[in-house]
C-alpha cells in the first residue's frame, strides 16, 4: 500500500464521488435559486418573506455549519431526521448555492431593459410568454458568466463533505498522504484534478452561453427581416 500508483484507484474513485454530488448539487441549486427568486417576486409579503429568509440564512452562515447542522442536530430530537452523508451533501450544497444563485437570477432579470417589458405589454403577450420569449433569454446571458463562477465555487465546495465521512476526492487524498508521506504529489494532483473539473464546467457554461446568445440574436432579427 505504500506505492502511490497502487493507491491511484482510491483517488478515482473519490473524484467519481465529487463529480456525482457536483452535478446533482448544481441542478438542486439551479431550482432552488428558480423557486427563491419566484417566491421573492410574489405580490404576498409572507410569501416574499419566506424567500428572503430562505436567501439571507443560507447565504449569511458557513457552510460547513450547515453540513454539521444537517449531519449532526437533524437526527437528534425533536426532528429526528435521519439523513445519509451523500444526501447531507447534496441538499446542504444545493441550498446553500441556491441562495446565492437566486441573487445573480434576480439581478439578471433586472438587468432586462423595461422597454423590453413594455413592448410585450403592449402586443398584449401573456405573462407566461413574456417571460419565457423575451425576459428569460437575455436575462440568461447576464445570469451565466456569474453562474459559472457559482458552480466553480460549488465544486470547491464539495471538498467540505469530507467531514461528514463521505470518502469525496479530499477524503481519499488525506488516506493517501496517511498512507504514502507524499503530501506534495498527492495534493499536487489533487488540485490538478480539481482544476481539471473546473475547467470542464467552464467549457461545457461557454458552450451553452453561445447557444443561448445566438438563440436571442436570432429571435432579435426574425422581426426586423419580417418587417
Amino acid at each position: 500500500m505504500s506505492d502511490l500508483n497502487e493507491l491511484l484507484p482510491l483517488m478515482m474513485k473519490g473524484t467519481l464521488v465529487t463529480i456525482q454530488i457536483a452535478v446533482i448539487s448544481i441542478l438542486l441549486a439551479i431550482v432552488m435559486a428558480g423557486v427563491a427568486t419566484a417566491l421573492r417576486a410574489a405580490p404576498y409579503r409572507a410569501v416574499r418573506w419566506a424567500g428572503n429568509v430562505y436567501v439571507e440564512v443560507f447565504r449569511g452562515t458557513s457552510l460547513l455549519v450547515q453540513l454539521f447542522w444537517l449531519f449532526f442536530v437533524l437526527p437528534l430530537p425533536p426532528f429526528n431526521v435521519q439523513l445519509t452523508p451523500f444526501t447531507v451533501a447534496i441538499v446542504g450544497l444545493g441550498l446553500h448555492y441556491g441562495a446565492y444563485g437566486s441573487e445573480i437570477l434576480r439581478g439578471a432579470l433586472r438587468s432586462v431593459p423595461g422597454g423590453q417589458y413594455e413592448a410585450a405589454l403592449a402586443l398584449n403577450m401573456p405573462a407566461a410568454a413574456r417571460l419565457r420569449r423575451i425576459v428569460l433569454p437575455q436575462a440568461m446571458i447576464n445570469a451565466l458568466p456569474p453562474a459559472t463562477n457559482l458552480m466553480i465555487e460549488l465544486l470547491k465546495g464539495t471538498s467540505l463533505v469530507s467531514l461528514i465521512t463521505l470518502s469525496d476526492l479530499t477524503f481519499r487524498a488525506r488516506q493517501l498522504d496517511e498512507a504514502t508521506f507524499k503530501t506534495a504529489e498527492v495534493f499536487g494532483l489533487t488540485l490538478l484534478i480539481y482544476f481539471v473539473l473546473a475547467q470542464v464546467i467552464v467549457a461545457v457554461m461557454r458552450v451553452f452561453e453561445r447557444r443561448v446568445s445566438s438563440h436571442v440574436a436570432i429571435r432579435r432579427t426574425v422581426p426586423r427581416a419580417a418587417s
